[in-house]
């Protein structure tokens, strides 16, 4: 899954400012762009408004951008790219239990989302919501985006079960799609209710699953 080798082909006029390198330029877009559509979706989001908050003008965009559909593809790669980077941090090759590793991932989440009153949620699961909305080319891509997180997830967990955390005849596989579906709501709950309650709930049923029990 990767646009960028594809996108975007150069044209319009570069940066006003020539003091600012052009590729800063571009990351400033993306960077822009992830945060507005994180809080805010891609439909109610237009092209001005990122250019307005980035305070970049339109032309740069489209030296760098054929569309916003384009774009739209870049903020998914990159976004992607900064979340799958977070969950080998807290997954892999850290001295603690893998359960706790996971419980640890969750409480980032709920204080990043605390961090921005709970008016930003997850890109990805945003624009999942409005896939009705949206350019057919997200489609795919956001299922793979989706079948990367539960493939690591799914990682951490066998690690538990390795472990005994967890019992020896859960499916790791569908726990992890489990979790995924699940946390996108509680997520999506949470940014509705500006509060960490519907993360707190999830989370406590989630790991009650795992439970070997007595």
């Amino acid at each position: 899954m990767n646009h960028l080798a594809l996108l975007p082909r150069r044209r319009g006029r570069p940066p006003r400012d020539a003091s600012v390198p052009r590729q800063d330029t571009r990351e400033l877009l993306v960077r822009t762009g992830v945060a507005v559509l994180t809080e805010k979706g891609y439909s109610a989001v237009g092209i001005d408004e990122i250019l307005r908050i980035a305070q970049v003008p339109k032309g740069s965009f489209y030296h760098y951008f054929d569309s916003k559909e384009a774009f739209g593809q870049v903020l998914i790669d990159a976004y992607a790219s900064y979340f799958a980077h977070k969950l080998d941090r807290w997954f892999l090759g850290v001295p603690v239990p893998p359960l706790q590793r996971l419980r640890h991932f969750i409480e980032d989440a709920k204080a990043g989302m605390a961090r921005h009153g709970f008016r930003r949620g997850c890109l990805v699961g945003n624009l999942g919501q409005e896939m009705g909305t949206l350019p057919e080319s997200f489609r795919v891509q956001l299922q793979m985006v989706f079948r990367d997180w539960q493939s690591r997830t799914a990682g951490c967990l066998a690690e538990a079960q390795q472990a005994g955390e967890i019992p020896p005849q859960l499916d790791c596989s569908a726990l992890a799609q489990f979790f995924w579906i699940g946390w996108e709501g509680a997520v999506l709950r949470a940014k509705l209710e500006r509060s960490p309650e519907a993360l707190d709930v999830y989370a406590q049923g989630f790991f009650a699953l795992l439970s070997p029990g007595p």
